[in-house]
């Protein structure tokens, strides 16, 4: 299951927990859409604390929308996963660099609290009203 956060506008913030389904995947698309209409920029938090696993399904709605959103990368800046597992944490380190314009950091669940604030700043300007 995917809930979304309160956070600041110019950020999408979602807690995973259990099973990320295809259903989960179509209401954070559109969260991250509706953000995207509005910014520039977004940053993205992730909590993974309680996450356990993703049906096929939502792992082919999440290839698909992220290598759709290659080209718009630098509307990305920042991206905070707070995780437990080290293996996930030296994967986003290893792939930081990897990534242009995105910088992604990952936090352990003891460092939950410093995670949406670093996101938060990723210097947003709204998108001008056409």
């Amino acid at each position: 299951m995917i809930e979304i956060l309160p956070a600041a506008d110019h950020v999408i913030a979602m807690k995973v927990t259990g099973c990320a389904t295809s259903n989960d995947y179509d209401r954070i698309i559109a969260a991250i859409d509706a953000k995207l209409d509005a910014h520039d920029r977004i940053g993205i938090y992730v909590d993974l604390e309680g996450f356990e696993d993703i049906t096929a399904h939502a792992i082919a709605k999440d290839l698909k929308y992220s290598l759709g959103k290659l080209g718009e990368l630098s509307r990305f800046p920042r991206v905070a996963v707070v995780t437990p597992k080290d293996w996930l944490r030296t994967l986003i380190r290893m792939t930081n660099p990897v990534l242009p314009r995105i910088e992604m950091r990952a936090f352990d669940t003891t460092e939950r609290e410093q995670a949406l604030p670093w996101v938060s700043e990723v210097g947003i300007r709204a998108t001008p009203a056409v």
